[in-house]
């Protein structure tokens, strides 16, 4: 204490020698302010904290807020650690819990930037929503009343961990009945929009965010809340009200993609159509080929797969696997030149779809209708040629296209009959039928 008083005394020395306006910083009584100011620091800078904090009460009731910040950043250190040794004291540690909220807002009211004029709004309100989430956790509604405002403030500088627990928040009201399926859904918009604009000072920051990022989807797919059907009633007025707006839209894809069984509907359907015209890529052009191709419309299916085979962002792997799939599709939907002509882009583009191409294309000679007495067989001679190319190339094709070669086999011609058409086993013929030509060699059988 002799150290203490000493030092006491030195200070009080330099002010009174300040100026009023110095007297106006620490109060009407600053000889008390400053000799407690000096008590509590000196105290606090020798992690000396139990006798920090009688001291630092003193000041805090003795000084203006102007005094110094400090009484608001070691006080809330020295309060914290209060509220740890007063848990299974209820009245006693909500009371210092509500000490610690005050500090917060009292030093974002007083210093909301440094000296050096840096914001400090986004870490006080950070740390007080922190502090909200470590003492009141179990309070649901306090929680949701007191972080949303915080999270309205600071948008895409909110905390990850404050958006997480306010969307749990959110999805407790709402399994006691407290919240409707929209506010909470509103609530996850509100909070995605917040991580997803997050920009990272540091690795451990960007860690954070994915973790929190990550948590934000689980915790809200787990809840069941957007189930198809309030998805549905909730976003079509709003679709129907603003189809224009991407953010909007692309929620709603978002939402229903991620609800079971949500993808066999109108709005849906809508959504991801205006989100592609609105914002178009292949990926997005891919899946209106699978939603077109479901829904039975055949002709826009087969366009949209075109079109994304024709995007820039594709790649010659991306093509080739789509060239394939438009082949199988215009197969089994009676395009015949159309499915061959894909199927043969595949094999140019990407060998290794070679083996099940040559297979389409084998099935396309196999049921070609073609005009002609000898085209009538010559059909089953270029089907062959596509069934043993599969064979060849693809091992794993081995026995659906030896199988294939037997089924064609038995419609090749007596040879006496081929000599009728001044042909001969193994001269060469090439066949045009069904907007397909090839070059094939004649087989008897």
């Amino acid at each position: 204490m002799k150290r203490l008083t000493l030092i006491f005394f030195a200070v009080t020395a330099i002010f009174m020698g300040q100026n009023a306006s110095a007297q106006g910083k620490y109060g009407a009584d600053s000889a008390e302010c400053i000799k407690y100011l000096s008590y509590y620091q000196e105290y606090y800078k020798q992690k000396n904290y139990d006798s920090a904090l009688p001291n630092w009460r003193k000041a805090y009731s003795l000084c203006p807020a102007t005094a110094s910040q400090n009484l608001f950043v070691h006080g809330s250190t020295l309060i914290n650690r209060e509220i740890t040794k007063n848990r299974k004291n209820p009245a006693r540690f909500s009371e210092l819990v509500d000490t610690l909220l005050t500090l917060q807002d009292q030093r974002l009211a007083h210093y909301p930037r440094t000296a050096r004029g840096v914001d400090q709004k986004t870490t006080i309100l950070n740390n007080k929503g922190q502090y909200m989430i470590n003492y009141r956790s179990d309070d649901a509604q306090y929680l949701y009343d007191n972080l949303t405002p915080i999270i309205k403030e600071l948008g895409s500088e909110t905390k990850g961990g404050l958006l997480v627990n306010n969307l749990q928040a959110a999805i407790n009201l709402y399994k006691e009945g407290k919240l409707k399926a929209d506010e909470v859904i509103a609530m996850y918009d509100t909070v995605t929009e917040a991580i997803t604009g997050a920009t990272a000072k540091s690795e451990a920051e960007e860690e954070d965010n994915a973790n929190a990022k990550a948590t934000i989807e689980s915790v809200f797919a787990d809840s069941k809340v957007a189930s198809c059907d309030n998805l549905i009633e909730i976003f079509s007025p709003r679709f129907e009200a603003d189809p224009e707006n991407l953010s909007v839209v692309t929620n709603i894809v978002k939402l229903m993609n991620n609800a079971d069984d949500c993808s066999n509907n109108d709005l849906y359907f809508k959504a991801v159509t205006q989100m592609h015209k609105l914002d178009p890529s292949y990926r997005s052009a891919y899946g209106l080929y699978k939603l077109n191709a479901a829904r039975g419309n055949v002709a826009d299916a087969a366009s949209y797969l075109e079109e994304a085979i024709a995007s820039e962002e594709s790649d010659d792997e991306v093509d080739a696997q789509y060239y394939y799939e438009l082949a199988r599709f215009c197969y089994a939907n009676n395009m015949r030149s159309r499915a061959f002509e894909n199927a043969n882009k595949a094999v140019n583009l990407d060998h290794g779809y070679a083996g099940k191409a040559y297979m389409i294309m084998g099935n396309l000679w196999a049921s070609a209708t073609c005009g002609g007495d000898v085209d009538k067989y010559a059909r089953y001679w270029a089907a062959a040629d596509y069934y043993q190319k599969a064979r060849n190339i693809d091992a794993s094709l081995s026995e659906e296209a030896g199988a294939a070669l037997g089924r064609v086999s038995i419609y090749y011609p007596e040879a006496s009959e081929i000599f009728m058409y001044d042909l001969s086993k193994g001269q060469g013929y090439t066949v045009s039928c069904g907007g397909m030509t090839t070059s094939t060699t004649v087989r008897v059988r």
